[in-house]
């Protein structure tokens, strides 16, 4: 079983399913050639996946381009379905950020057979987490700055107000396509500026002050 940490408290609530949040920056969406989408594209993994900030990734041999994908990640904190914006406020305990791991030769190989891509996402160490910050000691701001520095040179950066679906509206899509529950992470979306990583790289990832993730690839 793996926990979420919450800053400056001893509760560690359970971790549930993980929904990832694919094509959230229209940015992003374009330098990987994709359309920007009407609706949050949606995909899972499991929490098998899960390393905490501190842990490292380990590079599976079986892909040799993965990528760094640095995000917003949200920690439900009761269980919602069909979810009004008040009520996906409400749902949304605490906040932390994420990096969703891409075997980006397997996902464009999978894509172009039109095949599922969850093996380019779902392996082992393919979601690292930092601590949550509780939403009623520190609000999320759509002015908090999201960014990732691999071997200390800054790769993402940008403000949350990029993203083109606010953590209140994909908490509120989510619950209308499956119900929600506490301990349930949902990973945002990533900004532009996704990129290769090797053995030996160390990312650090950041939410303006307020938040930090390291890491190391091996």
């Amino acid at each position: 079983m793996k926990y979420a940490e919450i800053d400056h408290s001893q509760e560690k609530i359970a971790i549930g399913k993980i929904v990832c949040v694919g094509r959230n920056y229209a940015e992003h969406a374009k330098e990987l050639g994709n359309e920007v989408p009407e609706f949050p594209v949606l995909f899972l993994k499991p929490p098998s996946a899960l390393i905490y900030s501190g842990e490292k990734i380990v590079k599976p041999s079986f892909s040799d381009d993965m990528h760094h994908e640095i995000e917003l990640v949200l920690l439900i904190g009761n269980d919602v379905k069909n979810a009004n914006e008040e009520e996906s406020r409400k749902a949304i305990l605490a906040y932390g950020i994420g990096l969703d791991m891409t075997l980006r030769d397997i996902q464009s190989n999978l894509k172009k057979k039109g095949e599922p891509w969850t093996i380019a996402k779902c392996f082992d160490t393919s979601a690292v987490i930092s601590e949550f910050i509780p939403v009623g000691k520190n609000p999320i701001s759509a002015e908090y700055n999201l960014s990732l520095s691999v071997n200390g040179t800054v790769r993402q950066s940008s403000p949350l107000s990029k993203m083109l679906f606010n953590p209140w509206q994909i908490v509120s899509y989510i619950s209308s396509k499956m119900l929600l529950e506490k301990g349930d992470l949902i990973f945002t979306g990533t900004p532009a500026g996704v990129g290769k990583v090797v053995p030996g790289d160390k990312l650090e990832g950041k939410l303006d002050q307020i938040l930090t993730l390291k890491t190391e690839v091996v």
